[in-house]
């Protein structure tokens, strides 16, 4: 079998023509297409809101309950001076979310800044209207870390949260490749309806497709739901531009797992169904930090290539998952906070993950490999099918359902 640092991108692209990239979401969000795959490699078209139908009976749905943040903040130099934009990817000081969210004096974040050139020195401002008061905002570029730079927030009332400030003045950071500008109807169709963990700078869109009535119908056939978090950082969008995916490095993603899912996880014989590729490298993660755990390694960040590795213990998925539950009762937390770099491409084998929710995703990308993975590299036909039945690709795109 081919070394999977040897897999060749050019491999998984296809052709996407602009006009199948979906600039919109339909105006009701389950009547999407959506396109099954059996376990028998037996390819369907069905409509989203049958899903509760489709779904095994003896499966457990979880999604990723993060919520877009409105990342994007425009500033001036001066008095009508160079445009300056900062957007927002994760916290450096405080370094937990919601600490830095609650933040009501001053914060910082590891930022990409856009027209970069033009901010040599100095601090920007701008006026923020939270709730009839005029806070003034202020940005500093501490450092810089790579292509970001880590940038200092402050602001003059006490009384005004970090999250009120970017509700207020920031911009919901839709997809590049839509190639338009964000318009006030992303603010609720580019947030899934049961988000509610500030984080993401990205949609994980493969929920978006989800409706309160298709939710209940799921629940009225007794599949259980269930809640993760990871915040979908910018990285998402990094294209493979490496020749093989070996030299590709995969960007950190934080994930939070409440203690209550890992001890359900470890007894149930009911088929996880995981939507969207956020749930899934969240659960197959959490595997894999047990393992490090279990050999008594750090397990705060997962490595990129630590399912690969040949001191990898491989350990059955009870094992792994009650390794990570002697690690809470350790420490006293009720959740397991980690950052996770896995990648999952061609000969990864699943250990959590039996069915994927999941959207149509850009040509060489790490995701088109994470599908690839699950569906044992038939990743094509199902693509062929889509393009030649008119589905819409990408984040506002139609569904699939892999089983």
């Amino acid at each position: 079998m081919t070394n999977i640092k040897d897999i060749r991108i050019e491999e998984y692209n296809y052709p996407l023509p602009d006009e199948r990239i979906a600039k919109h979401p339909l105006t009701e969000r389950d009547k999407c297409k959506l396109l099954v795959r059996d376990s028998n490699g037996n390819i369907s078209e069905h409509i989203f809101s049958e899903i509760s139908d489709l779904l095994p009976a003896n499966s457990m749905l979880i999604y990723n309950n993060t919520r877009v943040i409105n990342a994007r903040l425009r500033f001036r130099k001066g008095d009508g001076g160079a445009l300056i934009e900062i957007f927002c990817l994760e916290p450096v000081e405080p370094r937990d979310y919601a600490v830095s969210f609650a933040s009501t004096a001053q914060c910082s974040w590891l930022c990409f800044v856009g027209n970069s050139k033009r901010w040599k020195q100095g601090s920007l401002s701008l006026d923020v209207n939270v709730n009839d008061t005029v806070i003034s905002l202020n940005a500093t570029r501490i450092n810089k870390e790579g292509n970001a730079s880590v940038v200092m927030f402050s602001w003059d009332n006490n009384d005004v949260t970090f999250a009120q400030i970017i509700e207020a003045a920031g911009e919901i950071p839709i997809p590049p490749y839509l190639n338009r500008s964000t318009e006030e109807s992303d603010s609720s169709d580019y947030q899934t309806v049961y988000s509610h963990i500030d984080g993401s700078v990205a949609a994980p869109t493969a929920g978006l497709h989800f409706t309160d009535d298709v939710l209940n119908a799921i629940s009225k056939r007794g599949i259980p739901r269930r809640e993760l978090t990871l915040h979908v950082g910018a990285g998402t969008f990094q294209p493979v531009k490496s020749e093989n995916i070996g030299e590709h490095e995969m960007h950190s993603e934080f994930i939070a797992v409440p203690r209550s899912l890992i001890e359900e996880l470890a007894s149930t014989e009911r088929d996880v169904v995981a939507v969207g590729t956020t749930s899934v490298r969240t659960l197959e993660s959490l595997y894999h930090i047990g393992c490090l755990l279990y050999q008594g390694l750090p397990a705060n960040e997962l490595p990129q290539w630590y399912p690969y590795s040949d001191s990898h213990p491989h350990l059955p998925v009870k094992e792994s998952l009650n390794a990570i539950l002697r690690h809470l009762d350790e420490t006293g937390e009720d959740r397991l906070i980690a950052s996770t770099r896995v990648i999952i491409a061609p000969g990864y084998k699943y250990q959590i993950v039996k069915g994927i929710i999941t959207n149509f995703h850009q040509p060489q990308s790490t995701l088109l490999l994470l599908v690839s993975a699950f569906v044992d590299g038939d990743w094509k036909a199902m693509y062929d099918f889509a393009l030649e039945k008119d589905f819409r690709f990408l984040s506002y795109g139609d569904a699939s359902l892999l089983l």
